[in-house]
């Protein structure tokens, strides 16, 4: 009996190893596992490509956002380059202003009669020329500075401002007409046509405005007043066209062979363009016998 329970444990045992060795194996990983394995090894792979997609239409982005500011920027510079360069001469006309004090020398006759003490010419700068000077200028330049820019004589500039005064008051008022292109001349010029009852065109100046009938703005004055022969010469230019006199602020470096009357003085400076106009105003005025008098600061253009 407990040799045969013994051999059919071993039966049994002998049994069990052969369906152990039946059974099938699985050697191969199953294949949504490898599914899931593939996917998960694709994800990394793919947001990278998503990130690298994302940052060539950002960097793509920029580029087309930096050429339009590059050229907006090109636009705008050319748009202003004209109004940049008349400021910058300005600009620098007034720093030559604020350099004045050292300029005490500046008419040959200390003691000349001026409308108004020699320092409020020194302070406005209206003695200030450049650092060129035409044949025409030689005779209104005082001297020259050690850093090249010439002097304008002062008390000639006073003497011209009277002169031109009689000349306007023998004309109507409406007949007189001011020009200036130049910027720091334009409210002066607005001004002093406000003043004595006169015209103005100030910035660019039409061609055909003395010329031509048909033009809309046509005007026929009877005489003309520049701030500068140089930014004004189309006016200059039809005036002579027409056979009408020219007054013109002369700086040192002005051609004046079509000017009729020059009154000497720094044309490029803010300060010197108010003081001029503010007493050629009041002396024409004054010969018409108008009774109105204008302060300084109405010919200063708040900047």
């Amino acid at each position: 009996m407990s040799d045969n329970n013994t051999e059919l444990d071993t039966q049994d045992d002998a049994a069990d190893e052969a369906d152990a060795d039946d059974a099938p194996v699985d050697d191969a990983p199953d294949a949504d596992a490898a599914a899931d394995e593939a996917a998960d090894a694709d994800e990394p792979s793919s947001d990278a490509d998503a990130e690298e997609g994302a940052e060539a239409t950002a960097d793509a982005d920029a580029a087309g956002d930096t050429a339009a500011d590059a050229e907006a920027t090109a636009d705008d510079a050319e748009a202003t380059a004209d109004t940049d360069a008349e400021d910058t001469a300005g600009e620098a006309a007034d720093e030559a202003e604020d350099e004045s004090p050292f300029d005490d020398d500046v008419m040959p006759d200390d003691e000349a009669d001026l409308l108004i003490p020699v320092e409020d010419y020194l302070s406005a700068g209206v003695h200030i020329g450049t650092q060129q000077k035409t044949n025409d200028m030689e005779r209104f330049i005082h001297r020259v500075r050690d850093d090249g820019l010439y002097v304008l004589d002062v008390s000639q500039t006073d003497s011209r401002i009277r002169t031109a005064a009689d000349l306007l008051s023998n004309y109507s008022p409406e007949q007189v007409l001011v020009t200036s292109s130049r910027q720091y001349g334009r409210f002066p010029a607005e001004k002093f046509a406000d003043a004595i009852g006169a015209r103005a065109r100030t910035g660019r100046f039409i061609p055909g405005t003395l010329t031509n009938p048909d033009y809309e703005g046509y005007i026929e004055p009877d005489v003309v007043v520049v701030t500068d022969p140089i930014g004004d010469a189309q006016a200059v230019k039809e005036a002579i066209t027409v056979g009408i006199p020219v007054i013109a602020m002369c700086d040192s470096n002005n051609q004046v062979s079509n000017v009729d009357l020059v009154v000497p003085t720094n044309n490029k400076g803010r300060r010197a363009l108010s003081v001029v106009y503010w007493l050629l105003a009041n002396e024409t005025l004054d010969r018409r016998n108008a009774g109105t008098v204008y302060e300084l600061d109405d010919f200063e253009d708040a900047l």
